[in-house]
């Protein structure tokens, strides 16, 4: 299923959270992203009716089966292009910047040839 960059970014940014901290709330999307927190709970809400984001009464985020499908593809490709990036000199900081444009844009198939050509080439 396609959906707004905008709601890849926040599915991939809860499945990048929750991978560093454990759980997620909003707040920790909205300093992860650099948002404001009104954004983020218009943004959350919109995600719970669509199916992708549950929210306990502690407030605390979880990505349905739908939304970590979206998130984990998209998580999977910012750290591939980002490691690529950087192995080819781009700095760390540019490399993660740019993987965040192209991953939203490159088809499945150029995504799946590239991993196939990359993924030998870099070290973990």
């Amino acid at each position: 299923m396609k959906i707004h960059e905008s709601a890849e970014d926040y599915l991939e940014a809860i499945l990048a959270i929750r991978e560093k901290k454990g759980t997620v709330r909003s707040i920790d999307v909205a300093h992860h992203l650099n948002y404001s927190k009104p954004s983020v709970s218009r943004a959350m809400s919109l995600l719970r009716e669509n199916g992708y984001v549950t929210m306990d009464k502690d407030g605390l985020l979880e990505l349905t089966e739908a939304g970590m499908a979206i998130a984990s593809c998209i998580y999977e490709r910012h750290q591939l292009l980002t490691k690529w990036l950087t192995a080819l000199g781009v700095s760390p900081e540019v490399a993660a910047e740019d993987a965040c444009r192209i991953e939203h844009d490159i088809s499945e198939e150029t995504f799946a040839c590239l991993k196939a050509h990359i993924t030998p080439r870099i070290q973990p």
